[in-house]
């Protein structure tokens, strides 16, 4: 259960899962809880996600909210003073400094939401998300649906050649798959 209205206590929530899971919307939802609860919020993502807009988060829904474009995980220590609630999304883009900075925004009093992707396209943990999820006090996992079996999926299947573990891509870059036919794509390489 989440404290929204303890304002002496801070923590990390972390939202993961693949790509077409709902974790934007569900980083959504929660902020804008945290708003009607007339709680000062605020919203970052890495500037080099400009997918739907470059002044919010948007998911892939089109359900969308404000928010600051930061070039590094630092940045977001100078813009949440009197702050209530701040709103991370795609945190396996930030460098691992945004662990160090979820902690002490935490320490400072401040309910810390932090979304992103846990595994990139090969399965491989991405980025600082492990370590965001060890030091988080609440994570939830969400899952998208297996486009080719129905079941649940939590690998974000590549559909094109380029082999960078970031290409920001939406349903033309990416499909959501199951472990049984994520490994099966992975034996036929």
């Amino acid at each position: 259960m989440f404290l929204e209205n303890n304002k002496h206590k801070g923590w990390i929530e972390v939202v993961c899962g693949s790509m077409f899971s709902g974790k934007t919307e569900e980083l959504i939802r929660r902020m804008k809880r945290a708003q009607f609860a007339n709680l000062k919020v605020e919203i970052f993502k890495p500037k080099i996600d400009v997918r739907y807009s470059e002044d919010e988060v948007v998911s892939h829904d089109s359900n969308a909210i404000l928010s600051t474009p930061v070039e590094s995980a630092q940045n977001i220590l100078l813009m949440t003073s009197d702050v209530d609630v701040v709103g991370i999304d795609e945190a396996q883009f930030f460098d691992d400094g945004i662990v160090e900075v979820c902690r002490k925004l935490a320490d400072s009093g401040i309910r810390v939401i932090v979304a992103g992707l846990d595994m990139d396209y090969m399965g491989v943990p991405f980025g600082p998300m492990p370590a965001l999820m060890a030091t988080a006090e609440y994570v939830t996992k969400v899952h998208a649906i297996c486009v080719r079996c129905g079941d649940l999926a939590n690998h974000s299947h590549r559909l094109t050649a380029d082999d960078k573990q970031v290409l920001l891509g939406a349903h033309d870059t990416y499909q959501p798959i199951c472990r049984h036919c994520f490994n099966e794509l992975m034996n036929k390489k």
